[in-house]
């Protein structure tokens, strides 16, 4: 059973209207964005989808600040056999203070220009633009989302934070079907990748405790969260 995280007590509310706003402007509360962290392929981005279909919620897809693929700081993993590749589940290619920055833009100021990422090809192919409602939460989630924990609770834009997972073969066999059917890379690389995965799993999840999200699953996630932003709104 999943405890029920409201927003962050260590992070109190900064309620402070936008300097840089309209004068007279209500302030706009700062502890909204909710990370949704979790394994890669637990059902973050579908979970997602269906809290912002539900609520109206923003979604802001943290995997859309890799870096590109011929980054020359990225970090490769061996998978032996002489297959070596770029190790994309190292937080290293990853850049977490732009993801930060454009949180933090979106909450203060009601719009941010994020980036838009193709997997496949490993590069940034455009971006766009994000609109938050006045009252709405931010979902941020990703598979390195756990990673902006602190710099959130530090700027005080944290509402909750999330470990998404379900049971580790579940993960390992929906993450597969998904890579594949989006061709996402060749696919001995994704069965191998995917094995890795599996096994490093259960640190993965401890990490992310370790980091602040509380581990729940998908519904339980978005049963907690309905209620205690109803709560707040009351």
């Amino acid at each position: 059973m999943a405890r029920t995280p409201g927003p962050d007590p260590r992070s109190p509310r900064d309620d402070r209207p936008d300097p840089t706003g309209p004068a007279g402007a209500p302030p706009r509360p700062r502890a909204r964005v909710v990370v949704l962290a979790g394994p890669s392929g637990a059902g973050k981005s579908r979970l997602a989808g269906r809290l912002a279909a539900a609520h109206g919620w923003p979604v802001v897809r943290l995997d859309d600040f890799y870096r590109d693929g011929d980054d020359p700081s990225l970090p490769v993993v061996d998978l032996g056999g002489g297959t070596r590749l770029v190790d994309w589940d190292d937080p290293a290619s990853w850049d977490g203070d732009a993801a930060v920055a454009a949180l933090a833009e979106l909450v203060d100021r009601g719009r941010a220009q994020v980036p838009a990422y193709d997997i496949a090809t490993s590069r940034r192919v455009g971006g766009g633009t994000v609109d938050l409602a006045p009252g709405a939460l931010v979902l941020a989630e990703g598979i390195f989302a756990a990673e902006a924990i602190a710099p959130l609770r530090a700027h005080g834009l944290l509402h909750s934070a999330w470990c998404v997972r379900r049971h580790p073969s579940v993960t390992f066999l929906l993450r597969l079907a998904r890579d594949l059917r989006e061709r996402r890379k060749p696919p001995l690389v994704l069965l191998k990748r995917g094995w890795a995965l599996r096994r490093a799993e259960p640190g993965v999840v401890a990490r992310m405790e370790a980091l602040g999200a509380t581990c729940a699953t998908p519904s339980e996630t978005a049963r907690h969260l309905s209620a205690s932003h109803g709560a707040d709104r009351r």
